[in-house]
């Protein structure tokens, strides 16, 4: 039970214990150790013990012995703790010899200023005994007044015997402390900068050699899928701390690029073996050498024991899970133990998009849960005061193993530790000197996480609610109930204390990212727990687990289903400049608005203001052409560099052409056509942007046929486990309601291989003519200049709409072009490719044919539609 004063100065019972430290991002963890709970720094509170309980608490000023007035919040490790980080972020990319004479610098201040008041007293003290210029001290005494009495208490501090006198002032230990802060952190950062650019792996490195190498695997491997390639391309990301390069002795990171998939089985504290040609990292990377790898690992020793326990556990979760809802199962293990591989993109888009990708990983928020119900079960159990935070210690111990020390997590698991001595020790909990040690710590530890966008989020996330969340919760309540006001307030700081650095990413601003946290929030908690629960029971009975994650899978469903919602209400992102530029922006937008809001004049004028643009919003949405637009009949899905196309079958149906580079857009587009069945998909030919999309396009939708080109190597074949394909003959004809399908091309089969060059495997495309009554489009691939003259040779037919082969590259054949007589032109294009498409050229042929070009990365989705006046084109960004 704790005792507060409310705003009217009356005392104010409220449940709970002792101030809490927070280390998540908005849970509360039991009995004090963690979460959000009333600032020191508003009303007064006592609690009777580290964990409350025993006792009735006194309120400041009541009768009694114990009673104390609450001390204000601790802010001394602000300063130093903000001001090493700042001296990692800058130096590691300064260099090692700046970081040295920085350390040095820093060092020599703070001894000046701590021996400063050593050598006034010496001085003073000599003064004393000879006086200024040879006289006696008894000439410079202090006269006592005239009635006689001792002399006062300002000539008493003149006084050389006054022990205050040398006392070093508050400021001043202040400022000794950031420097000797700042001095470790550059002395930290310049010995690991000595430690990665000297040695055999970098002189290696520097000479782009390649070596052979034994290695401790160090984190979990992490896959990253190239898309919009030509070809689809994995990559796997090992960090290895190599011990042996060359059969000579080392002892340094690496960071191991690979492309051979049997690296993503590697666990960490796996001793491998590889061979990898060398090259330097960029400036500021805490690395000797980036590892370029061809073929697989050999395995030379067997992980840790907790490691195998570890790896044990998430694998029975995800069998535990196996029988959930595609949603929920992929969720659940990233939800418990930081396992995203079962994540499709469009659902990583999603909870991207809705601000809630924090819960589709582990997270400090994870562990505060955990605590919570361990020191719960342990006060439950009988646990004493100090056994059951050890146990909660024990349980941190095995989140970190099982989950993998990711920045945020170690940002909890530090905030946690603190925690859990405060409560054993019987000290006073509070959040922000244990954020501030926490950051401090790691920090001096590992200078590398200076540079981590997932510290700093984890990190900014809880200063915002330790500092943001608590005042506005008292505004908030006195407009709102309080159990809606907390979650509200916490959701919103830890937003806002983020958005900055969302906004560095160029993630853009949310505007639903505090409303779905609102709505996911109760389920988090049930979602967590059961999943932990699950886990730990797992690697024991499969059968029990998997009874259990069926309440954890419907909680999960709950979150993947706000994700899904919220990530398509209009607008959910606005755009918004990135890098320094746009932060700059969103503070100065920020501060005029905290200014102008506190009178009551331009509060009126912002509230009519945002009306205005919710009406104007409102209205464009309203007025705007409708979309799917009515009588569509052929779309040009806007999937960036890559094609994806729909062509109306019928209500609710289409022929698909193609995919694109990502599920995530061809899905969306599909799903804003309201296209739920797809009688015949067509993938023109075995390049990543033209058929990665293809998991978008089944998912959730009835799909009949899928044809490819009769020249493809089976690069398809991966996206389609369970499924056969047919090839596609020239002189075919398909019929699907009122559209005709008749293949063109190709009028050469060679088959290809993925050796060959893009040009040989572009020109396997199947080209086609799709009619519809009043409306004929010539769906072209990406077949380059040989290609067209073939099917120029052959008689290319004329149709209205042209889709611009190859994305208007300059590899364009102007009398193919001109053969085609075609109205409207559709070039399918990403915003600033790599490739140069469309090629000015291109569109200079076009225009001067007397064509109206569309492109995907200006307009949009691009719909050509049929109306009783004609064809007309309707066009929609996003």
């Amino acid at each position: 039970m704790t005792a507060t004063l409310g705003d009217d100065h009356r005392p104010r019972r409220t449940g709970g214990h002792a101030p809490a430290v927070p280390i998540a991002e908005g849970q509360p963890v039991m009995d004090g150790v963690a979460g959000v709970d009333e600032p020191h720094g508003g009303s007064a509170r006592c609690a009777s013990g580290p964990l409350g309980g025993q006792g009735e608490p006194q309120l400041d000023g009541a009768a009694g012995d114990d009673a104390r007035p609450v001390p204000p919040t601790d802010l001394r490790l602000v300063g130093p703790a903000v001001a090493a980080w700042l001296a990692a972020l800058i130096l590691l990319g300064a260099g090692a010899v700046p970081a040295y004479v920085t350390a040095v610098v820093s060092l020599s201040a703070a001894f000046v200023l701590l021996t400063r008041p050593m050598l006034r007293a010496l001085v003073h003290s000599g003064h004393a005994e000879t006086g200024w210029g040879g006289r006696p001290d008894s000439a410079r005494s202090s006269p006592a007044r005239g009635d006689g009495s001792p002399p006062d208490d300002a000539a008493r501090r003149g006084s050389a015997d006054d022990p205050d006198r040398h006392r070093m002032p508050g400021g001043r230990v202040g400022v000794v402390a950031v420097l000797i802060c700042v001095a470790a952190s550059a002395l930290g950062v310049a010995l690991r900068l000595t430690a990665v650019g000297s040695g055999p792996v970098r002189a290696l490195a520097k000479r782009d050699s390649t070596a052979r190498l034994e290695a401790v695997v160090t984190g979990d491997p992490k896959v990253i899928a190239k898309t919009g390639a030509v070809h689809h391309r994995e990559t796997v990301i090992v960090a290895v701390r190599v011990e042996e390069a060359d059969q000579e002795q080392v002892r340094v990171p690496v960071l191991v690029f690979a492309a051979d998939p049997a690296w993503k089985q590697v666990l960490p504290s796996r001793r491998v073996g590889f061979t990898a040609r060398l090259a330097t990292p960029q400036r500021g990377e805490l690395l000797a050498a980036v590892a370029l790898v061809r073929g697989p690992p050999v395995a030379l020793g067997a992980p840790s024991s907790a490691q195998r326990a570890a790896d044990r556990i998430r694998v029975r979760l995800r069998a535990a899970a196996s029988g959930l809802p595609g949603d929920p199962r992929a969720v659940l293990p990233g939800l418990v133990d930081g396992d995203t591989s079962l994540v499709p993109p469009d659902l990583a888009d999603a909870f991207e998009r809705a601000g809630l990708t924090h819960l589709m990983a582990v997270s400090g928020e994870n562990l505060s849960l955990i605590l919570g119900a361990v020191l719960g079960l342990g006060r439950l159990a009988g646990f004493g005061r100090r056994a059951g935070p050890l146990l909660a210690g024990a349980a941190i111990i095995g989140f970190v193993i099982v989950a993998r020390p990711s920045p945020s997590v170690l940002r909890a698991t530090v905030m946690g530790a603190i925690a859990l001595i405060a409560v054993v020790s019987g000290r006073e909990r509070q959040g922000i000197p244990a954020l501030c040690g926490a950051v401090l710590l790691l920090v001096l530890l590992d200078p590398g996480l200076a540079r981590s966008y997932g510290f700093a989020l984890s990190a900014l996330a809880t200063a915002g609610i330790l500092v943001l969340a608590p005042p506005w919760r008292e505004r908030l309540s006195a407009r709102m109930p309080r159990g809606l006001a907390e979650p509200l307030a916490v959701a919103a700081a830890a937003h806002a204390a983020c958005a900055p650095v969302l906004v560095m990413l160029g993630a853009g601003v949310s505007l639903v990212a505090i409303p779905a946290n609102l709505l996911a929030a109760p389920a988090v908690g049930p979602a967590t727990l059961l999943g932990v629960f699950a886990a730990a029971i797992a690697p024991f009975s499969l059968h029990a687990a998997r009874l259990i994650v069926v309440p954890a899978g419907f909680a999960v469903g709950w979150i993947t289903g706000v994700a899904r919602f919220c990530a398509r209400v209009p607008y959910a992102v606005i755009g918004w400049p990135n890098g320094l530029a746009g932060v700059a922006l969103l503070l100065a937008v920020i501060a005029a608005a905290a200014m102008a809001l506190r009178r009551p004049l331009p509060r009126r004028i912002a509230a009519a203001a945002l009306a205005g643009v919710v009406l104007v919003v409102v209205g464009i949405r309203l007025f705007a052409p409708p979309w799917p637009p009515r009588g569509w009949l052929f779309v040009t899905c806007d999937v960036g560099q890559g094609d994806g196309l729909a062509l109306f079958t019928g209500p609710g149906q289409a022929v698909v052409v193609d995919t694109g580079p990502d599920p995530r857009p061809m899905d969306r587009c599909l799903h804003d056509l309201g296209v739920g069945t797809i009688p015949l998909v067509f993938l023109t030919h075995p390049h990543a942007d033209h058929i990665d999309g293809l998991p978008g396009v089944l998912r959730g939708r009835t799909v009949g046929a899928i044809v490819v080109s009769p020249d493809t190597d089976g690069e398809e074949r991966r996206l389609l486990p369970g499924r056969t394909t047919r090839p596609a003959a020239p002189g075919e004809l398909w019929t699907v309601g009122p559209l005709t399908l008749t293949v063109l091309g190709p009028l050469n089969t060679v088959r290809v291989t993925p050796r060959d060059t893009g040009t040989t495997v572009n020109n396997t495309s199947v080209v086609m003519l799709a009619h519809w009554p009043g409306l004929s489009v010539l769906l072209s691939g990406d077949v380059e200049i040989e290609a067209q003259r073939e099917l120029l040779a052959a008689g290319v037919p004329t149709a209205q709409v042209l889709k611009i082969p190859h994305h208007g590259s300059s590899h364009q054949d102007p009398a193919f072009l001109a053969a085609v007589h075609a109205r409207i032109a559709i070039a399918s294009v990403g915003a600033d490719n790599d490739y140069g498409h469309p090629a000015p050229s291109t569109m200079t042929e076009l225009t001067r044919l007397g064509e109206r070009v569309y492109r995907t990365d200006r307009d949009g989705d691009v719909a050509v539609v049929r109306t009783s006046a004609g064809l007309a084109v309707v066009t929609r960004r996003g």
